[in-house]
């Protein structure tokens, strides 16, 4: 099954700014693509060989992010309980899918959710 164009460009560079984070780490659990810091996972992106629809899993404590992220098409709490910790599924391929931009954004959120305060503090240095 073909993954949409459009799906694939947002989904390599939310995956290059994941990998960007400082201490981050690419992995591949449960036979999908995650990124980990300080070997926790900050965001599930799944897989990109067309095997199952592509999409982001982030966690956002932030509670109007969290609210926007699952008015996307297509976005629900996480599978396997993790919902009830904050994470949450978006499509990729949906029509009306959010831009790279955003989905980046809800990344490093995750990411400053997971990470040790030192890596926060590198990451803030940057800005």
């Amino acid at each position: 099954m073909a993954v949409p164009r459009t799906a694939l460009k947002k989904w390599e560079k939310v995956r290059e700014f994941a990998l960007g984070m400082p201490g981050a780490v690419e992995e591949f659990p449960w036979g999908e693509t995650v990124a980990k810091v300080n070997k926790k996972v900050f965001v599930f992106l799944g897989v990109a060989d067309g095997s199952y629809p592509m999409g982001v899993t982030v966690k956002l404590k932030d509670e109007s992010a969290h609210a926007h992220a699952l008015t996307c098409p297509g976005a629900e709490p996480a599978g396997y309980g993790l919902g009830k910790a904050g994470w949450v599924s978006i499509p990729l391929e949906q029509k009306g899918a959010p831009a790279a931009e955003l989905l980046c954004d809800w990344v490093e959120e995750s990411y400053r959710v997971i990470a040790p305060k030192r890596l926060i503090a590198d990451l803030d240095e940057r800005d």
